[in-house]
């Protein structure tokens, strides 16, 4: 059959992304890696070396080498030795893939340790992992989101968690206001009286989910500040107030032992999903939590039973990234990226941009602009430099911004280098740069 029509839709879809200024445009494609010794040793820069540059990453079509600002691989493990070993001999020992979904012959020893660690690491009863932390929640959301079920969710929560509540069926969605703990009260109140003066009450259960770090920003959500909202208002539904977070970006980069945001707000929510491919620098999402909830999920969620997980060389390569980020190494490695973040941001402000200030190595220059956003990605590309700029709809419409991400492997050459090119932009006219 003919696309002629389709293909006519798409084209104008297209067209209409590049109108807007939203259109992402071809993908850089990278070639090849250049590490320097250190990196390739599995070590953190001497003072010596952190004069110097860390790797940098060469690009089909241009020979010139570039600095990789917008990588998640917060700790710098996907070049680290030691993991690449782990994985090399999980191919050699169980081949390069599982071959089958878990219940029929695709779980292997290695993704059991794994998910026995990962358990072990949160404090938590059980884990169960998936092929991606995006599969993991929207496997999850809609196996505990039910007809009598309230959804509650943050305003800049994740993509992943907006699809995940539209395939559910809730019986009612509240979106509270970014971090606005006062709202999220006045819905759960609201909710509770309505349920009172009901004889069979609608509501049974609520569903609080939140991002842990928002991704595009830095910043956390108050796990404490929400725990108690919830535990004030729990006797109020039937079956109480589940709390949920995606804290994907947080776990590995956040928190004195890289516990994430439960540990930076040393509270804990009842569900917690996250990833193996940001700071663990491998593939895969999990999430942990008691070990009803886990049985429930493995017998019923359909992006667990019907997808292949991940590799089982995978799963040794994720076992020692979270051994190197409970070792002391991995302690090091965290506070270099807040040392490099610190340094960052204040950088970034000596030069008059606007940032918001936080912990995590994620560090966004708020441009507010599209056009200058997309002019500024295009300058710092012309000097080497790698860096994702957000445009509406992925933010906000005056949120526009160029998201800066540290990492382990960066030196404070580095940091210095990208902003001396900063400080260059922000005496330069928009048609210059344009």
């Amino acid at each position: 059959m003919s696309l002629e029509k389709l293909n006519a839709y798409c084209t104008s879809k297209l067209d209409a992304l590049k109108a807007k200024g939203t259109w992402k445009g071809s993908e850089n494609i990278i070639e090849k890696i250049i590490a320097p010794d250190w990196v390739i040793k599995g070590k953190l820069p001497n003072s010596s070396e952190d004069k110097n540059f860390g790797p940098r990453y060469l690009l089909v079509g241009n020979d010139e080498p570039h600095l990789l600002m917008n990588s998640n691989s917060y700790l710098g493990l996907t070049l680290h030795p030691e993991v690449a070993e782990a994985e090399e001999k999980g191919v050699r020992n169980f081949g390069t893939g599982p071959g089958a979904v878990r219940f029929i012959s695709g779980t292997y020893k290695p993704h059991i340790e794994l998910e026995r660690r990962l358990a072990k690491f949160h404090g938590r009863e059980a884990a169960m992992i998936y092929s991606a932390a995006y599969a993991a929640i929207m496997g999850i959301l809609p196996l505990l989101i039910t007809e009598n079920t309230l959804v509650v969710s943050d305003q800049l929560n994740h993509n992943c968690i907006i699809n995940a509540i539209r395939l559910s069926r809730p019986a009612s969605k509240e979106i509270y206001q970014h971090l606005d703990m006062n709202e999220l009260e006045s819905i759960l109140s609201a909710y509770t009286a309505a349920n009172n003066n009901r004889r069979d009450s609608a509501i049974k259960r609520v569903l609080v989910v939140t991002d842990g770090i928002f991704s595009m920003r830095g910043d956390h959500a108050p796990l404490d500040e929400i725990a108690d909202i919830c535990q004030k208002y729990e006797n109020g539904f039937e079956e109480g107030i589940i709390t949920v977070a995606d804290d994907s970006h947080g776990v590995g980069a956040f928190g004195k032992t890289g516990r994430g945001t439960e540990e930076y707000t040393q509270s804990r929510v009842d569900i917690l999903i996250a990833t193996l491919g940001k700071a663990l620098g491998v593939n895969g999402g999990y999430v942990v939590t008691t070990g009803p909830v886990i049985e429930y999920l493995r017998e019923t969620s359909p992006l667990y039973v019907y997808s292949n997980p991940i590799t089982p060389s995978e799963a040794l390569a994720a076992t020692k990234s979270l051994e190197i980020l409970e070792s002391n190494e991995g302690l090091e490695r965290l506070k270099k990226i807040r040392c490099l973040t610190s340094r960052f941001s204040i950088g970034l402000g000596k030069l008059g941009f606007e940032t918001i200030a936080g912990e995590h190595p994620v560090t966004p220059l708020v441009v507010r602009d599209t056009n200058k956003t997309t002019a500024l990605i295009q300058y710092l590309l012309q000097h080497r430099i790698l860096a994702t700029g957000l445009n509406y709809p992925i933010v906000p419409k005056g949120d526009e911004e160029i998201r800066f991400q540290i990492n382990a492997n960066h030196t404070t050459r580095d940091i210095d280098y990208i902003l001396d090119i900063l400080k260059h932009f922000s005496v330069l006219p928009l048609s210059h740069c344009s």
